[in-house]
């Protein structure tokens, strides 16, 4: 191989491996390094130290961002409120987001094109070729918006898993005769090890009321902020009984006990559809190969007695 191949090869790993990079850090740190920073005492800062990281890459990024952001702008598309699902608060992601959708799209091709040139397996078609670069483009531009999907869905997930117990730590609360605000700031703290998704809203939730906004816009923009239905009914049940004067701890237990109903019933939901998804492959990958040792001493057998001279 020569000098020359050596040095592409050299750039093309140094190429996937930044955009690999950019990639996870657009997701939060994980779970795991989370909580056991919030055991040994770091504050939720410690979690958000991979920013300057972040903002490195968006600098880098800025000049090609533009060729992916939407017409409409970042501010006005749908984009946005996903970020918002997400958590990705930063000021940097969604710059680093749509550099990487461009960078992608841009170097999946010739990367491609590259290693099919040294490795000899170009196709001899034009077409076919146009096709595979085509579809390298396709999952560059394709592939942040499925890391930000994934991030949404765990990230409402884990709120929706653990909402019922915030439930039950805010009935606690509120019958030991905290207020509603001061409930939703204890339970906050308790939670910054099981939840910090969960427990980040709330604190959200508090300094907006903190800063003047009254509570029904300040709960509103929670459920706007995770997206997860069961957080809109909440915000719903708790308007209503602040307009109609019934017990707030009464609701919430109510509440709870109905949310952890709902999560059951997805549980049991979730177990009744693996016997269909383990179909598949029992037929297509487990069968063949139970065929093949079962059946296939005595098919040999079979085929030298019918035909001994074989």
């Amino acid at each position: 191989m020569s000098l020359i191949q050596i040095l592409i090869l050299a750039l093309v790993f140094v190429v996937v491996m930044a955009t690999a990079a950019g990639l996870m850090q657009l997701a939060r740190p994980s779970e795991e390094r989370r909580r056991l920073r919030m055991l040994v005492g770091g504050g939720p800062e410690d979690g958000e130290r991979g920013s300057g990281w972040l903002k490195t890459l968006a600098d880098l990024m800025r000049p090609v961002s533009e060729l992916a952001t939407p017409e409409e702008g970042y501010e006005q598309s749908n984009l946005k409120l996903r970020f918002a699902h997400a958590g990705l608060r930063n000021p940097s992601a969604p710059t680093a987001f749509f550099g990487l959708k461009a960078g992608m799209t841009l170097c999946l091709p010739v990367i491609g094109l590259v290693v099919m040139t040294l490795s000899g397996s170009q196709p001899r078609s034009g077409n076919l070729l146009l096709l595979v670069l085509l579809l390298l483009a396709a999952l560059g531009y394709y592939a942040p918006n499925v890391v930000l999907d994934t991030l949404v869905k765990r990230r409402q997930r884990e709120i929706f898993e653990n909402f019922p117990d915030a439930l039950d730590l805010m009935t606690v609360c509120v019958e030991a005769g905290l207020g509603t605000e001061a409930a939703m700031m204890r339970v906050s703290r308790d939670l910054q090890v099981k939840s910090p998704a969960l427990a980040d809203e709330m604190r959200l939730v508090n300094l907006e009321l903190r800063a003047g906004s009254d509570r029904e816009r300040a709960l509103r923009n929670l459920a706007f902020r995770t997206g997860v239905d069961e957080i809109d009914s909440f915000v719903t049940m708790i308007s209503q009984a602040e307009r109609f004067g019934t017990s707030i701890a009464t609701s919430l237990r109510i509440q709870s006990d109905l949310l952890r109903t709902r999560r059951r019933q997805r549980a049991e939901e979730a177990a009744a559809k693996i016997a269909l998804k383990l179909l598949f492959p029992l037929i297509f990958c487990i069968f063949p190969s139970l065929m093949v040792v079962l059946m296939g001493p005595a098919m040999i057998q079979v085929y030298r007695a019918m035909m001994p001279g074989g």
